[in-house]
């Protein structure tokens, strides 16, 4: 090819920008906005209730080939979508979703992936319903956004079942090393963007299994371990090299990687730290931590007994505190493990709980109880020092506090007994101390968050990033994994250009 006949690379988007604008045009005038508006929105299939809070096999069971194409159909094809606006991690929902109308899944999951180094994971936890989908324009015309999160889901499964994510072809190393810690789904994410970078990735986790909260707070019912273990395997497969059961702060520091080579560092180590009311009675037997009590289940597989003989104590009336997704998962744990009450002991009323409306839906289908406007005060033991009982007090809602929501304010004389003999206190979580600890001139915030420039993720050390929970505290999943395409970003520019960026 000649030197005139070389198209420069702004005239090659406009090329591909009008290409894909009358590539909508063809399909709005294959089918029309008020054919596509017509129908609803194609419902998730899943198990009935009354059989699946007995086990921990999937609630969820996916689309179908053709709901999946009938779904995507619905489409507007707007020619400004809001939806990838609402997308943390800024997925090309609009092509991906018209790739499935097409029929093209592999394509549509290879699209998807551009953007999302865990798209089967965010197919099923991510609350799609308050971010990509709350900006759809269907969803401003009719109240019924198209089904994103859904169709994720689906060709994130088809691609899995047809053989796995395809690796595409890597630029040459550059031999720069970069350092991640923890392989939570911040980690992993910048694991993968900077390994399609060309760069040699590390990531060091404490446990011995990646996946953070992945693999220890959620629960097989709704995020099947064999899901993760394929997105871990895609990361290997791009060179990510992962370090288990190393501890960041006291099996080396962050200096003593630096020493090792390692020129840029992402820290993405979560909020493990679990909260306590500090309530008289919580140190007695059965009153655990959600952390703990899920990572019995999940990580270590009480669930799957006898094959893991991790022990848990089932209990027969069970009672999570808090309104969160945490709280949920693990209150449905409960049921499965036997419960024959489960009950979530919450402050607020309904409308201010910040769980999931399809998992509090679920949770209420398989026999879940919810108490409202309740807190607990005090838990009573029995002469083995074991949880019996639990003093609780009514509440009614107040002014709005600093999150927004109306705050709860005790009810005088509406104090009451319940009984119980195993609870989980699931009311939020800290961040690890451990490194900021052992990072001299790492800053922190006044909750022990590390201090972040939220355009780059870069900390007060220069080289050194974070993102997700030990930045922002507890948070979603999907706000962890857009802080780490920030991140990664910014890490790309600082090792190709010496930019403090």
């Amino acid at each position: 090819m000649s030197d005139q006949d070389t198209i420069s690379p702004s005239l090659a988007a406009q090329v591909l920008a009008e290409f894909e604008k009358d590539w909508r045009k063809e399909l709005r005038r294959s089918m029309p906005v008020k054919e596509r508006m017509k129908g609803g929105r194609r419902p998730m299939p899943q198990r009935a209730p009354g059989e699946r809070n007995k086990d921990f096999a999937e609630v969820n069971l996916g689309l179908g080939a053709e709901e999946a194409v009938a779904e995507a159909r619905r489409c507007l094809d707007c020619a400004k979508p809001g939806c990838i606006a609402g997308c943390p991690v800024r997925i090309d929902i609009p092509s991906f979703v018209k790739l499935v109308e097409k029929g093209e899944f592999a394509a549509a999951a290879a699209k998807v992936r551009e953007a999302n180094s865990l798209p089967a994971v965010c197919g099923r936890v991510c609350p799609q319903e308050s971010q990509c989908e709350e900006k759809c324009a269907l969803r401003k015309a009719t109240g019924v956004a198209v089904g994103i999160g859904n169709l994720e889901r689906f060709v994130s499964d088809y691609e899995r079942r047809e053989g796995g994510a395809v690796v595409s072809d890597l630029p040459p190393s550059t031999g720069r090393k970069v350092a991640v810690v923890g392989a939570g789904p911040s980690g992993m994410t910048v694991a993968g963007e900077l390994a399609r970078a060309g760069h040699r990735v590390t990531i060091f986790e404490a446990l011995h299994d990646a996946g953070g909260v992945l693999v220890y707070g959620i629960p097989e019912f709704r995020l099947p371990k064999s899901i993760l273990v394929a997105e871990i395997s895609y990361l290997r497969r791009l060179g990510v090299e992962f370090r288990m059961n190393f501890i960041v702060g006291k099996t080396a520091t962050i200096d003593d990687l630096r020493a090792d080579g390692y020129e840029v560092f992402f820290i993405g180590s979560g909020a493990g730290l679990p909260n306590f009311m500090k309530v008289p009675g919580e140190n007695l037997v059965g009153v655990y931590s959600a952390n703990e009590y899920l990572t019995r289940v999940n990580l270590m597989r009480a669930y799957d007994f006898p094959r893991y003989d991790t022990p848990v104590f089932p209990g027969r009336r069970a009672a999570v505190i808090g309104g969160g997704n945490v709280a949920i998962d693990s209150v449905r744990t409960a049921k499965r493990l036997g419960a024959e009450r489960a009950l979530i002991i919450y402050r607020r009323s309904r409308v201010e709980m910040p769980a999931r409306v399809e998992e509090v839906h679920h949770a209420e289908e398989e026999g879940i109880e919810f108490h409202f406007l309740t807190v607990p005060t005090r838990y009573i033991g029995d002469e083995h020092g074991r949880v019996k009982a639990m003093e609780c007090l009514r509440m009614e809602l107040g002014e709005p506090d600093a999150s927004g929501r109306r705050r709860p304010v005790p009810v005088p004389g509406s104090e009451f007994t319940a009984e119980v003999d195993l609870v989980v206190v699931a009311i939020g979580q800290s961040p690890n101390p451990l490194i900021p600890q052992t990072t001299p001139g790492l800053k922190v915030g006044k909750w022990g968050t590390i201090d972040v420039d939220w355009e780059t993720m870069a900390t007060s050390l220069p080289g050194v990033y974070a993102g997700g929970d030990i930045a922002r505290g507890g948070a979603t999943v999907i706000l962890a994994m857009g802080d780490a395409r920030t991140a990664a970003a910014a890490m790309d520019r600082r090792l190709k250009q010496g930019s403090a960026g």
